[in-house]
């Protein structure tokens, strides 16, 4: 199975739980800048809320991928405050007839004096287990 991770992240929250899913699934993550390499079968996208929406370099990612280049999509998401971006995300995706699975990974991201340290230990443990879940491997 092909499988790539790619994100983007302006505090560094969704970096560590990128990093986290790539090493659980033997595979480097990369920055929404970075071209998939070809027709990956997952793709775990990795994004945060910035002013209660997507990044442009998320929506500019996703416009540049195709159904026939993405299998599926597994949605990773840090917020300080507001829900995940998986409802924005996942529309985006699905507006270019993309499959995006309905699991998705979320926790909270560290902003300022607000949760200090998160994703902590704990969050990127279950950022590997939710990555092999999806990848059919045991957690």
């Amino acid at each position: 199975m092909m499988i790539a991770v790619r994100y983007d992240s302006k505090t560094g929250n969704t970096k560590r739980l990128a990093d986290a899913i790539a090493s659980a699934l033997g595979v480097r993550a990369e920055m929404v800048d970075i071209p998939l390499p070809g027709k990956v079968d997952v793709l775990f996208l990795g994004s945060a809320v910035y002013a209660a929406g997507v990044s442009q370099d998320v929506r500019d990612f996703i416009n540049h991928l195709s159904a026939e280049q993405v299998g599926a999509v597994a949605c990773f998401s840090t917020a300080a405050l507001l829900p995940s971006t998986f409802a924005q995300v996942s529309r985006l995706l699905r507006a270019r007839g993309i499959n995006v699975l309905e699991k998705e990974f979320h926790c909270r991201g560290q902003f300022h004096f607000m949760h200090k340290g998160k994703p902590d230990d704990e969050d990127l443990a279950r950022a590997r287990q939710f990555a092999k879940s999806i990848a059919g491997e045991k957690p």
